[in-house]
This record gives structure tokens, C-alpha cells and sequence, in this order.
């Protein structure tokens, strides 16, 4: 009797051991690599089985696989032993930050709308746009002040816009002290001819003294060096100056009238050449690195739809705007037909050519602050996520300087729902 209890003891525990481990391994249905099923957009819903449901949202589990699952497995002590034995170093664990492959199946890919691209090595071109403010050439613009006292005796121009030439009379002035220096002027020149006939150098040399103030005092009346020439020539004594134009271009200010009493300083004629303009444009202070004297610009407007004119960047003010944090670009732009006039807006566009580099959509880099992330299709639905850096923005891509190599699959839309699934299956951890 013995035995048979005995027997009956050992039967029913291999049966209890048995139905223990039929519980645990199929009742559940998790794969043995399997920790858990989740939510991508609920990371926080934990569940054992494999056909649950969100409760929050009602999408489907995805499985998170066990950490020990995951990582490489590791060599045997023995292995290890032997290969520091032959000199080998042992591998060191993987750096914590560095991400590994995850898998998205391609149906779920499809339902959350990924898409992807191919790394291209393309032309770096970028297009810096701007507005800018026409102005006169400094050099091309003349304001006549009176130097006498006098009265505007006859006035050739009336209003602003009125073309001029070269050498043309802008206006007559009349001076009490004009016609008084030219009229010594002229005593002078007899005095220094009688000097000479009479063979009396010093008289002469005292008459030519006085001839070069005189002429001086002219010249700074605006009287022009070739007048002073035909009056020495002519002998005669007008009781006009005569204004002229010193250049080809318009009117832009005529603040006299006809007759009006005049005083030293006083304004009164603008004169403007208009056949080259200048261009002035704010740059901000992160592109003016790539601004320089030399480089060519496109100058279009809006008030003038068939304009295109072509220009180029004589100067970069080396100051920066406090405020704005923008510096001055001037910009020469030949004018021939007078098209762009002072004051008015143009908007400015600079190409820049920096020859050739690896380019991916600019949707394609998901930036984590301190680094950028791209998604690189491994195939099968595995995804890897890489570190990479980019340079310059050129058009709608971004330049890839380190990371990648030409080729590669990348993810081009959806990264965000992309992240959230690595995040779930721990495949960026420091993310």
C-alpha cells in the first residue's frame, strides 16, 4: 500500500506541474520575445493580449519586445576568455544614445501615410529675397546754392521733372557784387597788359597777383571756368550769372520763383542723373555671410511688371541695425530708360551657387533640438533611425553633410507618427 500512495503523490504533482506550464506558455498567446502590447498614441496602455484593444482610442496593440530580445546576444565567457587570450580586445556594450533598427509592417506604414524619397546629390543653389529702396547716385546729383546775393533775374526751368542737358542754362541771376568783381577783374586784365607794354615786371607781377584773387572769387560764385575765360577774352561785363547744368539728367527741385531776392546759401536748384541709380537692401544678420561685393542680383518691381534689370553688390556696411539686427547692402543698378526712379521699392533676389551636395526633402529631417533625425528604409517594413547633419537650406531641401550616403531610402512624410512607434519600441531611448 505503500508504493501505490506513493505513486499517487508523484502522478499528482507532475500533473499540477504540467497544467502549470500549459497556463503559462499557450493560455496567454504572447511570442516568448514579447514584453507587453501597447498604444503608439498611448504608451501608457499596457496589456497581455495580443487581439486587445485601446481603450482610449480603440486602435490596435503593437508589441514591445523585451529588452534582453532586442539587444545582440552576447559571446560566451569562454569566447570572451579566448579572444583577450590571443590579443583581441572584448567588445564594449553598444553607447547608450545610439538608436537601432524597429519595425512598422508595411500595412500600418501604408494606413498613417508614409512616403518616402531617395538621397540625391543635386546643384546647391539658394535664393535670398529682399526689399530694397531706389536712391540717386551721390555722385550723380547736384544742388546749386546761391554763393551771392542777388536776384533771380530769369528762371529756364519751372518744375520738377524737366530734362536737362549739359551745359544747359538753368537760370539768370543777378548780382550788385557779381558785376562789380567781374568789372575789376577786367580793370586788372588792362592793368597787367599796360604792365607789359611798359616793360615794368613788378607792376605786372602785382597785376597778376590780383588777377588770381579775383578769378578766385568768381569760381566760388559758381561763375564757370570757361565764362571767366570768355569774359578775360571778351572784356565785357555781364550783369547776369548764368547757372548751368554740369550734367545730362532732370529736375528735382526748384524751390525759387522768378524775381525772388536770393542770399548766400540759399537753395536753389536740384539736379539729378538718373542713368545708373543705386539700390539699397537690408539684409538679415545670418545672410550676410553670404553677401558679397561683386555678386550679381536680380532687380524686379511691381510697379513695373516687364522690368528686370541686373545689378551688383558695390558695398557691405559693416554696421548692423540694433534693432532690426539687419545690415545695408548697396547695390549698383544701371538705369538707362529711367524706369526706377528714387523712393521707390524693388524686391531683390540673390542666387548663390555652391556647387554640388547630398540633398533630402526638407520634411524628411525630424530635428530633436540637440541633433536631427531621418528614417532610413531597411526594407521588410524595418526602419532605422540615424543621427545626420545638415547644412544650408536650398529650396525645399536640406543639405546632408554627414549620415547618409547617396541612395539611401529615406521616410518623407509621417515622421512624427514614425517617432512615436520607435519611441514605443525603444528604439531611440534617449530621444
Amino acid at each position: 500500500m505503500k508504493p501505490s500512495l506513493l505513486s499517487l503523490v508523484i502522478l499528482l504533482l507532475l500533473g499540477l506541474l504540467g497544467a502549470g506550464c500549459a497556463k503559462s506558455g499557450s493560455g496567454s498567446g504572447m511570442p516568448s520575445d514579447v514584453d507587453y502590447y501597447t498604444c503608439t498614441m498611448h504608451p501608457s496602455v499596457h496589456s497581455h493580449d495580443p487581439n486587445a484593444k485601446c481603450p482610449i482610442c480603440g486602435m490596435d496593440l503593437v508589441p514591445v519586445k523585451k529588452a534582453d530580445a532586442a539587444a545582440p546576444a552576447t559571446p560566451a565567457a569562454g569566447q570572451a576568455m579566448g579572444g583577450m587570450a590571443m590579443g583581441g580586445a572584448a567588445p564594449g556594450p553598444a553607447p547608450a544614445d545610439q538608436p537601432h533598427e524597429f519595425t512598422v509592417p508595411l500595412d500600418r506604414q501604408q494606413l498613417i501615410g508614409v512616403t518616402y524619397a531617395e538621397v540625391r546629390r543635386e546643384p546647391l543653389r539658394r535664393t535670398i529675397r529682399a526689399v530694397g529702396v531706389v536712391a540717386a547716385v551721390t555722385d550723380k546729383h547736384w544742388d546749386y546754392v546761391s554763393r551771392v546775393d542777388g536776384y533771380i533775374h530769369d528762371l529756364k526751368v519751372s518744375a520738377p521733372g524737366d530734362p536737362v542737358q549739359k551745359g544747359q542754362v538753368l537760370m539768370d541771376v543777378y548780382s550788385p557784387d557779381l558785376v562789380a568783381t567781374e568789372q575789376e577783374f577786367v580793370d586788372l586784365l588792362k592793368m597787367r597788359d599796360g604792365a607789359r607794354n611798359q616793360h615794368d615786371p613788378a607792376l605786372e607781377e602785382n597785376a597778376e597777383h590780383l588777377l588770381t584773387g579775383a578769378r578766385a572769387r568768381l569760381e566760388q560764385w559758381n561763375v564757370a571756368p570757361e565764362q571767366i575765360t570768355e569774359l578775360e577774352r571778351s572784356r565785357a561785363v555781364g550783369a547776369h550769372l548764368a547757372l548751368r547744368a554740369p550734367f545730362s539728367g532732370v529736375v528735382e527741385e526748384v524751390p525759387v520763383h522768378q524775381g525772388r531776392h536770393v542770399s548766400v546759401g540759399d537753395h536753389l536748384v536740384d539736379i539729378v542723373d538718373l542713368s545708373s541709380v543705386w539700390v539699397w537692401v537690408d539684409f538679415y544678420e545670418n545672410e550676410l555671410p553670404l553677401v558679397k561685393p561683386g555678386l550679381a542680383v536680380a532687380i524686379t518691381s511691381a510697379s513695373a511688371p516687364g522690368l528686370a534689370s541686373a545689378g551688383k553688390i558695390a558695398l557691405v556696411d559693416p554696421f548692423l541695425d540694433e534693432q532690426t539686427r539687419t545690415g545695408r547692402v548697396r547695390i549698383d543698378v544701371p538705369n538707362p530708360g529711367g524706369q526706377l526712379r528714387p523712393g521707390a521699392y524693388v524686391d531683390v533676389a540673390l542666387t548663390l551657387d555652391e556647387g554640388t551636395g547630398l540633398v533630402v526633402p526638407f520634411g524628411a529631417v525630424l530635428p530633436t533640438g540637440e541633433r536631427n533625425i531621418v528614417f532610413v528604409d531597411k526594407g521588410a517594413g524595418r526602419l532605422e533611425p540615424r543621427f545626420v547633419q545638415v547644412g544650408g537650406k536650398f529650396g525645399d531641401n536640406y543639405q546632408v553633410t554627414a549620415g547618409l550616403a547617396e541612395g539611401d531610402r529615406i521616410v518623407a512624410s509621417g515622421n512624427f507618427l514614425i517617432d512615436a512607434e520607435s519611441k514605443v519600441q525603444g528604439a531611440l531611448k534617449d530621444f
